[in-house]
């Protein structure tokens, strides 16, 4: 089985520390989107990271479809969201926010980084940045009145975001403004699968 990927991606990474958790077997292929385009392409023509080729071939991408397939398999000692209907929608709506941040941060770094300074168009980097820190607030919000300090599919996302925000966007978002969220990424960061793939 093959995670084809960087680990700065935090959907790559998302799954990689699934997967470590899931304790299924695997090998990372470290490829870019950009700088390795062709050889990518070779694996999946959609180039979509994570791509997760299986080992009869299927090629599996996005990495919430990719891990609904592992949370179908995992035995229930090793499964990251609750069975319970209640706690399981309060887990998605956890991810889910964890997810906005996540596409808000790549639309922000996008913006800057392929567009010409020249073409950037503030209103919209106003309405993203505004979806961003509306996605963090209310994450800030949702995790401090958790009961549970359990690692779940929820918890790890929302570590895996933040983490991934803050190496590319501190200035945008204060880490002092969200001090539950960096204390569970502070603490949730020393765990082995987290530190076995490290956001690079």
């Amino acid at each position: 089985m093959k995670l084809v990927g960087m680990l700065d991606s935090p959907y790559v990474r998302r799954v990689a520390i699934s997967m470590e958790l899931y304790g299924v077997n695997f090998e990372h292929q470290s490829l870019s989107v950009f700088s390795t385009f062709d050889e990518f392409a070779k694996i999946n023509p959609v180039v979509k990271a994570p791509t997760l080729v299986l080992d009869d071939s299927t090629v599996l991408m996005d990495s919430s479809l990719i891990l609904d397939y592992f949370e179908a398999l995992a035995p229930d000692d090793k499964k990251l969201l609750p069975r319970e209907a209640a706690a399981h929608a309060l887990d998605l709506q956890l991810i889910g926010l964890s997810l906005a941040a996540c596409e808000k941060t790549v639309q922000i770094v996008y913006e800057h980084n392929l567009r010409p300074p020249e073409k950037l168009h503030e209103p919209w980097l106003d309405r993203v940045t505004g979806q961003l820190l509306a996605a963090y607030s209310t994450l800030e919000e949702r995790l401090a009145n958790r009961q549970s300090e359990s690692l779940t599919q929820a918890s790890l996302t929302a570590v895996v975001a933040w983490s991934f925000t803050q190496s590319t966007l501190a200035s945008v978002v204060k880490a002092d403004a969200f001090p539950h969220l960096r204390r569970h990424a502070r603490l949730t960061e020393e765990l082995p699968a987290f530190k076995k793939y490290p956001i690079l």
